[in-house]
């Protein structure tokens, strides 16, 4: 994996200028990178809870997860800082992203093993949502 920089101009210029509106409807989204406050808590939440593989570690920054032995489906690093608090409520980033479980046996299992662990899940309008421990909220989707 390389860390590359971004062409954030670039980007920009292919907007043309427009406004963001956001992502088409039906996106699939490739990958995630998640900012996190540490990697000990995270792992077990995503491995243990979540059911995830741990596929690579970038030293004591950054863990990479997947399932099916993909590359990585999500990207956990601690790059702002370790123990960085969750952003506020109301500021600009990802509110939640939703985590595609392949049936409702598999839905209930992944509950089961969150709480397990001692993470919250809650049910609100036929949505299932829990979040890490560092506050990146996921909806468990069937």
């Amino acid at each position: 994996m390389t860390t590359d920089p971004i062409d954030a101009q670039g980007i920009l210029e292919a907007g043309k200028g427009e406004a963001w509106e956001g992502l088409p409807p039906g996106t699939v989204m490739g990958h995630i990178h998640l900012q996190v406050a540490e990697l000990h808590k995270i792992e077990e939440f995503y491995v243990k809870g979540l059911g995830f593989d741990v596929v690579a570690r970038y030293g004591p920054q950054a863990l990479f997860i997947s399932t099916g032995k993909y590359h990585h489906h999500i990207g956990l690093n601690t790059w702002a800082g370790i123990g960085v608090p969750a952003p506020p409520e109301n500021s600009i980033g990802l509110n939640w992203y939703s985590l595609v479980l392949p049936n409702e046996e598999t839905r209930n299992k992944t509950i089961t093993n969150l709480e397990k662990i001692g993470a919250s899940v809650v049910e609100e309008n036929g949505h299932y949502t829990t979040a890490d421990p560092s506050g990146n909220r996921i909806r468990l989707l069937v």
